[in-house]
């Protein structure tokens, strides 16, 4: 082997244990959730499998750039990540205008309002405004779901190339025959204005969903309206349908853009 091989295979070991390492303490931060905010020593080798001084080094590694701090009863999120929250929060909440727009529409409908735009084979929620029933669907912001079921998909796949859908149908359980299936109910989403799902991503929810435009009048992102099936019927969801179409055209009106949406 002759000196500038062994030399990239080196550099190539290097990068992969580097990029290894960062898999690792991305598995330890993601450990730390509202319901888990101290992890221990011990809770990070038993959920990420890893011997304990590996564990303890990627721990003091992440202590000094500010990502975990310490903590009487063991690690906490570090000022790091209280730094790039607040900046992702800056960067990708979506307008009061818009927010308030959805709050409206949540008290006099009824339900939770979403807010989805589409991110690669997924669409994330961006906003949403809780129902004020005890009984109702919960999406958390940042949250992603599949665009190959739903009825926000059937609306942010409106303006889809035919390669794309096909991606979309392969990444579905059923595989690219899918595609047929989809694009009839892109068709139809598009010839109504709305999209309606019934137990496609969760049993016994119902959605109902519009879209909301952007500049260029392609769809930026999907206003939807979700909670249990029950309390959709028919003439619901036409009356739904309608109000949401209303408030589309509001949050379309203030020029509704996102840094998270991405073209399909």
């Amino acid at each position: 082997m002759s000196e500038e091989q062994a030399r990239a295979g080196g550099d190539s070991d290097q990068q992969a244990g580097g990029v290894r390492s960062v898999r690792r303490a991305f598995d330890i931060l993601t450990l730390l959730t509202e319901d888990r905010p101290v992890i221990t020593l011990r809770e990070i080798t038993e959920s990420t499998g890893l011997a304990k001084t590996t564990a303890l080094r990627l721990v003091q590694t992440l202590e000094e750039t500010g990502l975990l701090g310490s903590h009487p009863s063991g690690y906490i999120a570090g000022p790091a990540l209280w730094r790039w929250a607040y900046l992702a929060r800056s960067q990708w909440e979506v307008p009061q205008e818009t927010r308030k727009v959805m709050r409206d529409l949540a008290d006099r409908l009824g339900e939770t309002v979403n807010l989805f735009v589409a991110r690669g084979v997924s669409r994330i929620c961006v906003a949403h405004e809780e129902s004020p029933h005890p009984l109702r669907h919960v999406v958390d912001v940042g949250d992603e779901q599949p665009l190959w079921a739903g009825a926000s998909s059937k609306i942010l796949l409106r303006d889809a190339s035919e390669v794309f859908l096909l991606r979309v149908a392969a990444a579905s359980p059923q595989g690219e025959a899918y595609v047929e299936r989809l694009r009839a109910w892109v068709t139809e989403a598009a010839e109504r204005g709305y999209a309606v799902s019934s137990s496609e991503w969760d049993e016994g929810l119902t959605a109902v969903a519009v879209p909301v435009t952007g500049r260029t009048g392609k769809v930026a992102a999907s206003l939807s309206l979700s909670g249990p099936s029950h309390r959709f019927p028919y003439e619901a969801v036409e009356r739904f349908a309608t109000a949401l179409t209303e408030g589309a055209h509001l949050i379309s009106g203030q020029g509704f853009s996102h840094p998270l949406s991405s073209a399909v």
